[in-house]
């Protein structure tokens, strides 16, 4: 009875080992701003009160980044990116955030800003889930100053939702996400997009240790044997409508 037990442990540890990773959920939180002042002030607020409030409930890192200046379709905006270890955690967020009086204290000049002075003009948010190609989102191995790194967010947008399934397919059983990482594009998330206010869609980011470094990447990538092989294979083409491409500058006190 005795090993028939260890056997059982041993058959559950080898189903739970080969069990794949969960995969994330993202919240992309983009800020659209006025002026310089609003932007200190959603600096402040993410800096002092949201990021601290979303390490005391579990979520070990945040990226917050801004449009890099020689982008100039961009205008005045942050974006935050949050991951999530489940829809469930994502769903309770706000409410717990509620719940947490140094949150609410630290935060207190964002949360009870006036009517006549917003901290903002208007706040979008994303939902996303990661690929299974890269199930948790990954911090950049990146060693320039933060003020020379770029990071690349780019926005995927398909024609139906059928079509949109098969760009993820590409992505994961194309093995664009492998491609990515031999070519070392540095990814922090590939994810499906599932309620945004364009759909259907996918985003992704990659990062780079500077502008130069990114603009070698892609060359890179566009003259690679496997992308010259996949890109015209005819189960993959015509699968995005429209691509939107965020160049990007991540804020000191970004985490990833």
């Amino acid at each position: 009875m005795k090993y028939l037990h260890i056997l059982l442990l041993s058959c559950v540890s080898l189903i739970t080992l080969a069990a794949p990773p969960k995969r994330e959920f993202y919240e992309i939180r983009v800020y659209y701003l006025k002026d310089n002042a609003q932007e200190e002030k959603i600096d402040a607020y993410l800096k002092n009160a949201l990021i601290p409030a979303l390490h005391r409930a579990s979520i070990p890192a945040v990226g917050v980044y801004k449009p890099v200046e020689a982008d100039s379709t961009a205008g005045k905006r942050i974006y935050v990116l949050i991951p999530y270890n489940s829809l469930d955690q994502f769903t309770k967020m706000p409410g717990d955030l509620l719940k947490d009086s140094k949150y609410l204290a630290d935060g207190k000049e964002y949360l009870d800003a006036s009517y006549e002075m917003p901290p903002y003009n208007r706040m979008q948010k994303i939902l996303l889930q990661a690929f299974t190609g890269l199930p948790r989102h990954e911090v950049p191995k990146l060693t320039s100053p933060k003020a020379d790194r770029v990071y690349e967010l780019r926005s995927y947008e398909s024609h139906s939702e059928k079509i949109s399934t098969n760009k993820v397919k590409m992505f994961n059983d194309g093995d664009e996400v492998g491609l990515f990482k031999r070519l070392g594009f540095n990814a922090v998330f590939y994810a499906e997009v599932l309620s945004g206010s364009r759909m259907p869609n996918l985003m992704y980011m990659t990062s780079f240790e500077n502008m130069a470094a990114r603009d070698e990447h892609w060359k890179t990538f566009v003259d690679d044997a496997q992308w010259k092989v996949v890109s015209k294979l005819p189960e993959y083409q015509h699968n995005v409508s429209r691509n939107e491409i965020r160049l990007l500058k991540p804020a000191e006190y970004s985490e990833l």
